[in-house]
């Protein structure tokens, strides 16, 4: 424990380091020798603590401040250079890879303000398994889902649906088997959906769902549910073992509410809802490592 303490330390002055200087080149050797180490092993030990390789951090980390710029007007190309991404397009391939859109798409509603610090001690302490970077923050258009809902009684005072493996039912896959059986959604992914409007009761309703477009008749036990246009923050847990996906959740719902909404400028637009999202990505049985998402519907906060 010591060991991992001191590591987190020598690692968050890097991380502070990389914060500091992000428009400047910055190379593994350099980083390496701020803390003593060679950069073979300064890199294993960056990424097992962290969940991303050094220089991938260093590339995403770039890129979420050149989106704060791009949101806030500057020109693309100026960006691009700024960050040392030398030509336009080479800019837009490594931005497409990391949030899954190009800068055109992405500008209208891209973070308003600039990333957050990331402090290494607390996400160690909230288990997350790995860094949590910023959200992708995209508007999605309006759809319709079907599946089964559960309830929780003593709902605690979060917003946080616990996996969905962790409910009854749910942990042998049969209810997942049954929905695609009997909807045949388009796409692989299941839903976690938070239903609740409110808390005043101490249950939760939440429903397990597949995407569904039919308008026929549902099997009997299974209901569809409409979930309205919005624009969310949609937040990756870390690459990690199936061991630990469970914390990784847990955690990465810690940070989403104790760390990145007091700091942000947004709030949970409560006209939507949250979910939890899950595809092939949290198949353990294709991926050493696995991951999931969380979508929250937000706004901007009032500047009343």
């Amino acid at each position: 424990m010591v060991r991992m303490i001191q590591q987190l330390l020598l690692l968050q002055r890097v991380v502070d380091y990389i914060e500091d200087h992000i428009k400047e080149e910055l190379s593994a050797e350099q980083l390496a020798k701020m803390v003593g180490y060679s950069p073979f092993h300064f890199s294993r030990v960056f990424q097992k603590q962290t969940g991303y390789t050094l220089m991938d951090y260093v590339v995403k980390r770039k890129l979420q401040f050149a989106l704060y710029e791009l949101v806030n007007g500057k020109k693309v190309i100026e960006i691009a250079m700024d960050y040392g991404f030398e030509t336009h397009s080479g800019f837009t391939r490594e931005f497409k890879k990391c949030f899954g859109s190009p800068p055109s798409l992405y500008k209208e509603h891209g973070p308003t303000s600039l990333p957050q610090k990331l402090d290494l001690m607390s996400l160690h302490e909230k288990n997350t398994g790995g860094i949590v970077l910023q959200p992708q923050i995209l508007r999605r258009n309006a759809f319709n889902v079907a599946g089964k809902i559960f309830s929780i009684e003593n709902f605690p005072a979060d917003r946080n649906v616990p996996a969905f493996w962790e409910q009854e039912g749910l942990t042998d896959g049969s209810i997942e088997t049954y929905l695609y059986k009997e909807l045949s959604p388009k796409k692989h992914g299941e839903y976690c959906i938070n239903l609740s409007r409110s808390l005043d009761d101490d249950v939760c309703r939440y429903i397990f769902a597949v995407d569904h477009d039919d308008e026929t008749d549902l099997p009997e036990g299974l209901t569809a549910i409409p979930i309205p246009e919005a624009v969310y923050a949609i937040f990756r847990t870390p690459l990690v073992e199936v061991d630990h996906f469970a914390a990784a959740i847990k955690g990465t719902w810690r940070y989403i509410l104790e760390d990145w909404f007091p700091h942000s400028s947004y709030e949970v637009d409560e006209n939507g809802f949250d979910f939890e999202y899950y595809d092939e990505h949290c198949h353990y049985w294709d991926f050493k490592k696995v991951y999931m998402e969380i979508h929250i519907p937000i706004k901007e906060k009032s500047r009343e």
